[in-house]
């Protein structure tokens, strides 16, 4: 049942940035890592949020190739922290539809990793109430590199519609809206290719204290905006005003 503040223009692909994570937990004197398990709770948030509000994507950037540069100690712990969030968190997605991907570079996982990811991907392969889409160790760059190799690979000729279908998300439509989370104001090679047309929007919220509420924000705002996809207003307007027109006949 949808939500009752959710807009009645919802997108149907919602992708995030969950940044903020470790200046929350500075700001409380704690370790960085416990701003990501405190991350990890604000996800189990949204995912319920959209599933109640009707959005049936929802693709999140969790590791970024990048993140490797980090200290050591905090590149530990998100790993560990993704199997422990495995196992305590999957039996509730699967319960609840939620269906996982988990996007990314696998080559630089270890092997307790993997199997965790795979096997998620497996228990949840039949449910069709919300896709999640969980990036881990994932690049935009990468993504099109790989999409890119994979085509040579198979003698495929490169072109936009086989990349589309050669990503790392060709399994659900492009994103129609971006969050960023923390107060900063880039996508930090997330989706770079998926995200052409994807409406952006930028929340000083840190990720850990991201809710229902701040969810819905970013939802109005994408509401009140117009889409063109490079047509005038104009043109976008009339299939709408032929529309309202049809249903006052």
């Amino acid at each position: 049942m949808a939500a009752p503040h959710a807009p009645s223009r919802l997108p149907q692909h919602v992708a995030i940035v969950m940044d903020g994570n470790g200046r929350w937990a500075q700001k409380r004197w704690l370790p960085r890592v416990a701003g990501h398990k405190q991350g990890v709770d604000a996800l189990r948030g949204v995912v319920k949020a959209c599933i109640e509000r009707g959005v049936p994507v929802l693709s999140v950037f969790a590791f970024s190739s990048e993140n490797w540069n980090r200290p050591v100690d905090e590149v530990s712990g998100l790993m560990d922290l993704l199997v422990l969030a495995l196992s305590r968190e999957v039996p509730s997605l699967k319960k609840n539809g939620v269906r996982l991907h988990f996007p990314g570079n696998r080559s630089g996982l270890s092997a307790r990793v993997v199997q965790g990811l795979e096997a998620a991907e497996r228990d949840t392969a039949a449910n069709q109430t919300l896709v999640l889409n969980v990036c881990f160790n994932y690049g935009g760059r990468w993504d099109m590199a790989q999409a890119a190799r994979r085509l040579v690979e198979q003698g495929i000729e490169i072109t936009e519609d086989n990349l589309s279908r050669a990503m790392a998300l060709a399994h659900v439509a492009d994103p129609d809206l971006l969050i960023r989370t923390g107060g900063e104001l880039r996508i930090s090679n997330f989706l770079l290719w998926q995200s052409a047309y994807t409406e952006l929007v930028f929340s000083d919220c840190l990720w850990p204290d991201f809710d229902a509420a701040e969810l819905d924000r970013s939802l109005a705002e994408f509401a009140r905006r117009e889409r063109r996809f490079g047509q005038t207003g104009e043109q976008v307007a009339e299939p709408e005003l032929a529309g309202a027109d049809q249903r006052h006949a």
